[in-house]
């Protein structure tokens, strides 16, 4: 369906849980307690929503966590997911701890694509980022992507590390055929005093050491990631820039909280409570009517670009692991 605006949104990112095994210091340090199950949506209501939101044009769907491989079945909702009439493509981001665990059943279940969040290569600050010794188990992994047959790219939080961290990272795309795309710290929650980099000094820093590289003119997802070749590497590296590469004009998502909270943008708190719809009486077609409704008329209102350069008028106060990664 087209918004206000005119965008067409088909894109959904669904949270299945707030829970996660690292500990990232941006993200969820210690001390964060986890809400209880019974605040967090089934796995049947995640099903009742994402067929309410293809039936409005959603049509390619991300899911996301917390760390979505700790949630029980989450194999199984993948498999649902991808039964859905109209539902194109379904998309896992995951920090690949529990990955080898999951992969032949992700892949039997449909999985169309697999992100993998890593934020350096270098086991000693993986573990002060993290809190948890755990890089072999996501390099094992990235060393097999080529034996995997969906594709496979890494998302790295643009971190003020140094050259030698985000190089290292840029590498893996020589060694291996994934992309390595770097996402702009978004200033919320516990990532507002993270030191990050601007990507576009990024960019130039990588030029200054790859100076072939170029932009890479294919589409590699159903997302705002803009890309760039270098030369004799097998994957793509990518900048998502929220905040210095402004994209709002053409974004396409919405966002489902593990709470059953659907965000149209994450700099405010706007949005609509599906879950009391969704555990509220009546039929089950009278539920699904209700939801299609106010889910059709939350995506039409949703707002016209965020304000993340202005922290002022920010009114999201929630953390990135409440909403969804």
């Amino acid at each position: 369906m087209k918004d206000r605006y005119g965008r067409t949104i088909d894109y959904m990112r669904i949270s299945v849980t707030d829970r996660c095994n690292l500990r990232c210091r941006y993200c969820m340090p210690d001390g964060i307690e986890s809400l209880p199950m019974s605040e967090i949506l089934t796995l049947e209501e995640i099903c009742t929503i994402a067929e309410c939101a293809s039936a409005l044009g959603i049509h390619k769907i991300k899911v996301t966590g917390g760390e979505p491989l700790v949630r029980l079945n989450c194999t199984y909702l993948v498999c649902r997911l991808k039964a859905i009439p109209g539902i194109e493509k379904v998309t896992i981001t995951t920090n690949g701890v529990l990955l080898d665990q999951y992969l032949e059943e992700l892949i039997d279940a449909g999985i169309d694509g697999i992100n993998i969040s890593l934020d350096t290569r270098d086991r000693k600050r993986f573990q002060e980022i993290t809190g948890s010794d755990c890089l072999p188990e996501v390099m094992g992994i990235l060393k097999r992507a080529s034996d995997i047959p969906v594709p496979l790219k890494v998302n790295a939080v643009s971190l003020d590390l140094g050259r030698e961290n985000w190089k290292g990272l840029v590498e893996l795309a020589r060694e291996y055929p994934v992309d390595v795309r770097f996402i702009e710290m978004m200033p919320i929650g516990c990532g507002r005093q993270f030191p990050a980099m601007n990507p576009q000094e990024l960019l130039a820093e990588m030029t200054e050491e790859y100076p072939g590289i170029a932009k890479d003119p294919r589409i590699h997802g159903f997302g705002p990631a803009v890309y760039y070749q270098i030369p004799g590497f097998q994957g793509s590296i990518g900048f998502i820039s929220a905040i210095h590469g402004k994209f709002c004009d053409g974004c396409n998502r919405v966002r489902l909280t593990s709470q059953g909270f659907l965000k149209t943008c994450l700099c405010y708190e706007d949005g609509s409570d599906l879950r009391a719809i969704i555990r509220s009486g009546g039929t089950e077609a009278d539920r699904k009517t209700r939801l299609t409704e106010v889910m059709r008329d939350t995506i039409f209102r949703k707002p016209a670009a965020h304000c993340f350069e202005q922290p002022g008028q920010i009114t999201e106060t929630h953390r990135m692991v409440s909403i969804g990664g």
